[in-house]
């Protein structure tokens, strides 16, 4: 089958692709026929081995020192079932699912333990929708209910709206209540407003962290709102959280847990089958908006990462499967 081979850490122009062996289907695994890839930060980010300061050498460890352990990457997908094992009783062949997957998902077949973070896609979204959600919206999901439990009528400020994890942090955090401030720049404006923010802030002309406005929750998103400077809007019972994962952030979560006022969290989101499959119920009903911004098809993995270095207002999504085939399927 064909995938996207990723041969070293660098730049896209280490995605290529080759035909590699299909995967091996397990009594309790099903095989899915991807038709559609997000690309995503943490995409970006194992290409080119840009593990942040704090688990650099982890991530080396983890991932591969000089090119990838599993050279095929590719993480949040959507296809359909074509194949079960003899123990599965989740999922029949036909289905229509969405999820994430450790990796290997850049490629034209990608096999899933049932009892993995897979869901069945809602009808009323298509393949390219679903494969955007699962990492922005399970990112957000867990930093917003999980790590800083946001409750209705609290003030949250996302710093960062406009990218993946961002506008799905605005969409959830109106679905828990939140009165939201979003921030990026004036070109993102009109989407984050249809997400659902009561206020937008032009990052460039506005600076969000004077002291003028107070907040219950500041979700820094962009890495531009450090704690020693967020915690001047934050209510004397506010809650700071960073996708930035650092020693710094570990200390001041360490510290500011010891004394009063507010206090800094940090996290590492980790998918499982109860978030995608409440990812499902809000793609279903509306909570979600998935945003795609290029869809683009396999062979084209490595203008796709670059279109997603350049930060549109967007997902970029590959399609492993023919645009024949898509069309048949939704």
């Amino acid at each position: 089958m064909n995938a996207a081979f990723t041969r070293q850490f660098g730049s896209p122009d280490v995605l290529e692709i080759r035909q590699v062996a299909p995967p091996e289907v397990g009594d309790t695994d099903v095989l899915v026929q991807v038709h559609a890839v997000a690309v995503t930060a943490g995409d970006l980010r194992l290409r080119a081995a840009d593990f942040p300061a704090a688990t650099a050498l982890v991530g080396r460890l983890m991932f591969g020192f000089t090119r990838p352990r599993v050279p095929v990457q590719g993480t949040m997908f959507s296809g359909v079932v074509v194949q079960v094992g003899e123990g599965v009783t989740r999922f029949d062949v036909g289905d229509e699912v969405f999820g994430s997957a450790a990796n290997g998902a850049y490629a034209e077949q990608l096999v899933m333990a049932e009892a993995g973070p897979i869901a069945r896609k809602p009808a009323s979204v298509s393949h390219t929708e679903a494969a955007s959600a699962p990492y922005g919206a399970g990112t957000a999901l867990h930093f917003l209910r999980d790590v800083v439990d946001v409750q209705a009528d609290e003030h949250v400020l996302v710093v960062g709206g406009s990218g993946g994890v961002g506008r799905a942090a605005i969409s959830i955090a109106k679905h828990l209540g939140a009165e939201v401030t979003a921030v990026g720049s004036a070109s993102s404006h009109d989407l984050m407003r249809r997400l659902g923010a009561d206020h937008v802030v032009d990052y460039r002309t506005e600076d969000v962290l004077d002291g003028r406005r107070r907040f219950d929750v500041v979700f820094d998103i962009a890495d531009t709102a450090p704690f020693a400077r967020a915690r001047r809007v934050l209510a004397p019972t506010g809650r700071y959280v960073t996708l930035y994962l650092t020693i710094g952030v570990l200390w001041q979560a360490l510290t500011s847990a010891l004394g009063r006022g507010p206090r800094a969290h940090a996290g590492v989101a980790m998918p499982d089958q109860q978030t995608v499959e409440t990812l499902a119920d809000w793609l279903a009903d509306g909570t979600l908006h998935p945003v795609v911004a290029e869809t683009l098809p396999l062979e084209r993995i490595a203008d796709a990462h670059r279109l997603a270095e350049q930060g549109v207002h967007g997902d970029v999504v590959v399609c492993p499967t023919s645009a024949a085939r898509l069309a048949a399927v939704g």
